[in-house]
């Protein structure tokens, strides 16, 4: 069985809230994102992964991945990269900007990470694999830093290899695995492999996170049954629900189900994650990366996706937030069912 609510979710050294995880996503798990995601009932959050690039360090975006100012502990940084020595620099370059938890990029399956042979691509690598992981726990340790992983159930549905990686990453020292039940090949069709996330957890003494298409409070009932895991990790679902994080941490404590937010809350939480966004990113990228968090809020409400395709002509941010703080405002019969759909 998963964990239960008397159980403690422990990566090194840190005793994590709950066992209700933010799953890492290139361009939505910036700072502000992950700080509404912690208020509203995530155990743990790991940032957009960071390039172990260094020449990319002192870039406008890697800067921004790096700002973890307000963050609450333990900052988890995840790195993604190929070369062993550049990963460990990444990992010590990162400790240094404030990360407690360093996490490796082994699951993005992105054609831009695949290509560079990072991400996924690495699970084609075994010793390539072990080599990475040996560096970055090696120049982790001495700092008293963990050391976790992501990853997929293999490169492709012939070989799915993660049993052997999984092992060999608990015999070099990582401190927890996370697992999108799905080969590189799936991307993110079909559906997860539970019954490869339980041969996995059989097998490890670390504690092993269960990600992929977990999206209610009772589907991540199920899979912590299923699988074994110590720990869901919820990526696309909760984009436009952050809420889902207390909902599924109050189900797993509880077995009921909290009520969906109303219009009045929903408006709030929109509205504070805009003010956060808008000063994380600026005037002019703010406006534009804020246009997708809002459709993923709003794309699923009666007449959301037509004011979405209005909001988008808008250019500033001072507008931006006031159109939809007008949308909620006017006069409406929806269920307060419908808004956590």
């Amino acid at each position: 069985m998963g964990l239960t609510a008397h159980s403690v979710m422990r990566i090194g050294p840190y005793d994590l809230p709950n066992n209700v995880f933010v799953a890492p996503m290139a361009g939505v798990t910036d700072r502000p994102f992950r700080q509404l995601c912690k208020r509203l009932g995530a155990g743990h959050a790991v940032s957009e992964m960071a390039a172990s690039n260094p020449r990319l360090w002192n870039s406008v975006k890697t800067s921004r991945r790096l700002d973890h100012e307000g963050e609450s502990d333990p900052i988890a940084v995840q790195i993604a990269g190929s070369d062993p020595d550049l990963m460990a620099q990444a990992a010590v370059f990162n400790v240094g900007k404030g990360a407690r938890i360093i996490d490796i990029n082994m699951g993005c399956p992105a054609k831009k990470v695949c290509n560079v042979a990072a991400g996924s691509a690495l699970l084609r690598d075994e010793d390539l694999v072990a080599r990475i992981l040996e560096a970055v726990v090696r120049a982790c340790e001495p700092l008293g830093v963990p050391v976790t992983l992501k990853t997929r159930t293999g490169w492709c549905r012939a070989d799915r290899n993660v049993p052997r990686v999984a092992r060999r990453a608990q015999d070099i020292g990582i401190a927890a695995l996370a697992l999108h039940g799905r080969t590189r090949e799936d991307l993110y069709m079909g559906e997860a492999e539970y019954e490869t996330i339980a041969a996995v957890k059989a097998e490890l003494a670390i504690p092993v996170i269960a990600n992929g298409d977990i999206d209610t409070p009772e589907k991540a009932r199920r899979v912590l049954d299923a699988t074994g895991a110590d720990a869901v990790m919820i990526g696309r679902a909760a984009q436009g629900r952050p809420w889902l994080f207390r909902e599924i941490d109050h189900y797993l404590r509880t077995g009921t189900r909290l009520p969906a937010p109303t219009q009045a809350e929903m408006r709030e939480l929109l509205l504070q994650h805009l003010d956060d966004h808008y000063r994380f990113y600026g005037e002019y990228t703010g406006v534009r990366t804020a246009r997708k968090h809002i459709g993923w809020y709003l794309g699923s409400l009666p007449g959301g996706p037509q004011f979405c395709a209005q909001l988008n002509l808008i250019e500033n941010t001072r507008d931006q937030w006031q159109a939809v703080a007008d949308w909620f405002d006017r006069p409406i019969d929806t269920p307060a069912s419908r808004l956590a759909a």
